[in-house]
């Protein structure tokens, strides 16, 4: 593939920024322990803020969004923020001290009614970074808002994404065939979707970065939503994204297990057995569709972890080695 490397226009960047409800990174710092988005002292916080649309995303919602902060967590050590109302769809930048070339972008779930900006989003990019890994979380625009683009919305956002890392590759010391996807819940459909429709026309370019393909190396879709067959999907997942009659062409169409091309990247799948909110039965349906297409596919299945499990969550549980499968298994595939 031809990778352009050429620096964004300084205008797309807003170092810092993390839009008009959640609070920026030196103002959590100094906040009052245990108030709204105070964040423990010393834990690494994104260099800098990519917006992914220069001019603003397209088809805004005729009712204006108020993008708004709820803090989940009542310990004021750990922090659980949900960020909904995005009308600013951006990824949130963390650089390791030495890079090893590769990039993760990371969708957080949070059902298509927000997105879980801690424990699917930066906990796990400050994973990543501590291993040589530059990490985006990405804040993609939630389909139930209104956008034009409907249930394309988060797809849209997730390939611009892709494209614009390949784009600034040089400016994060990374290769820019070397960038991977890893979504949660929602977000796991968010890169299930991408994995399976990355050719998908469902933007009008808007510069140079367009160009590039947003095919990631490898996906690792987790714990995530993928059907939206009534019997298995995550009811408000579905509901948000496609509406509360659809039809079974659009059902079939935002599926990712129904629409995996023979060309699809390598995936990771893991999902917690005892999963009460995601059937399994979602991992299953897209790991066999990757079989019969010919797509590697390594799965893992664990006894206990429930939903959302994440890193802390995972902690004592069958489920808490997920992080060393994958990077194991990142390496076989050449991320690193």
């Amino acid at each position: 593939m031809d990778f352009d490397r050429r620096t964004l226009i300084a205008g797309s960047l807003a170092a810092g920024a993390f839009g008009k409800g959640l609070i920026t990174s030196a103002a959590a710092q100094t906040a009052p322990p245990g108030s709204p988005g105070a964040l423990p002292p010393g834990l690494p916080q994104p260099t800098e803020t990519i917006d992914l649309w220069p001019k603003g995303a397209p088809g805004m919602p005729r009712a204006p969004l108020d993008e708004k902060v709820n803090e989940r967590s009542t310990d004021a050590l750990i922090t659980d923020r949900a960020v909904y109302g995005i009308s600013r769809p951006r990824m949130a930048v963390f650089r390791p001290d030495r890079p090893n070339g590769a990039a993760v972008i990371i969708t957080p779930g949070g059902g298509y009614k927000w997105i879980v900006v801690d424990k699917e989003g930066y906990e796990m990019a400050r994973w990543l970074t501590a291993r040589g890994f530059t990490a985006f979380v990405l804040f993609y625009r939630l389909p139930g808002d209104g956008w034009a683009s409907g249930p394309d919305t988060p797809l849209a956002d997730a390939q611009r994404a892709i494209r614009l890392v390949r784009h600034r590759a040089r400016d994060f010391a990374i290769a820019p065939e070397r960038v991977a996807t890893m979504g949660f819940s929602a977000g796991g459909h968010v890169c299930a979707d991408l994995a399976a429709r990355f050719a998908a026309n469902v933007y009008a370019p808007v510069d140079a970065a367009d160009k590039l393909s947003a095919k990631p190396l490898c996906a690792a879709p987790m714990y995530p939503v993928v059907s939206m067959d009534a019997a298995i999907a995550h009811a408000g997942s579905r509901s948000l994204l496609l509406g509360p009659s659809p039809t079974p062409a659009l059902e079939a169409a935002h599926s990712p297990d129904r629409n995996v091309p023979a060309d699809a990247p390598p995936h990771f799948l893991a999902h917690a057995e005892d999963d009460a909110t995601v059937p399994v039965e979602n991992t299953l349906r897209l790991r066999a569709a990757l079989k019969a297409r010919g797509v590697p596919v390594e799965t893992h299945l664990f006894a206990n972890g429930g939903h959302g499990f994440g890193l802390r969550r995972a902690v004592g549980k069958p489920a808490e080695v997920w992080t060393e499968l994958w990077r194991n298994w990142a390496r076989t595939v050449g991320l690193g």
